[in-house]
């Protein structure tokens, strides 16, 4: 294992966070399967991670109940219900905008659900891969704001925000009416209370943005 990922793993034991290593997405897929149990119920962010994984695919297929919110065919209001009853779910699953190397972990949020579901739900596990670490938080944020945010509005057609363009933020003037702001809750999670409730499963590939 690299030093780099040794030292944080350790960080975040020192937050009370359990890391895991897994070299690539595979051996994280089973690692998950391995954590939650097949009868447990799971909330999930929008995450291009996640996706890459196919891992919610897989949990629906092993008979897990999956509040998501982004099947096919169903409307704006039972999609917002989904992910209320997702930030209640038995676990929570999803994935960091960035990492800092001293153990930070960064989360953004347009509707809320996402940082409600990591910050309450009794489980939750954290899948991210290698190059969302940053060398520190103020790098980590700068990242999620300037990096991952501009990519998601251009993945999602109908966020229109002055960093689609060029990926410059400009929060000063990112309000309504003019635009439809996609970072709009920022989570910094520092350190834990529970024991074992928050898990992050570090991948040592590029997955999402």
């Amino acid at each position: 294992m690299d030093k780099k990922i040794e030292n944080l793993i350790n960080n975040w034991r020192r937050r009370n966070i359990l890391g895991f290593y897994c070299q690539n997405k595979d051996e994280a897929v089973d690692k998950i399967l391995n954590i939650i149990p097949p009868s447990a119920t799971i909330g999930i962010s929008g995450s291009i991670t996640l996706d890459q994984m196919a891992i919610v695919r897989q949990l629906e297929e092993r008979g897990n109940k999956v509040f998501n919110q982004y099947k096919s065919g169903i409307s704006r209001e039972d999609s917002l219900q989904l992910r209320r009853l997702g930030a209640a779910a038995d676990y929570y699953l999803t994935s960091a905008n960035a990492v800092s190397e001293k153990g930070e972990l960064v989360f953004f949020s347009g509707w809320g659900n996402r940082t409600a579901g990591i910050s309450y739900v009794k489980n939750v596990i954290v899948v991210c891969g290698i190059n969302k670490i940053t060398p520190n938080l103020e790098e980590a944020i700068k990242r999620a704001r300037e990096y991952a945010t501009p990519l998601n509005c251009k993945r999602l057609a109908n966020w229109n925000t002055p960093c689609l363009k060029d990926g410059i933020c400009r929060k000063e003037i990112c309000l309504l009416p003019e635009y439809k702001r996609m970072c709009c809750q920022i989570l910094i999670i520092e350190a834990e209370v529970a024991p074992d409730r928050l898990k992050v499963i570090l991948v040592g590939e590029n997955l999402g943005f």
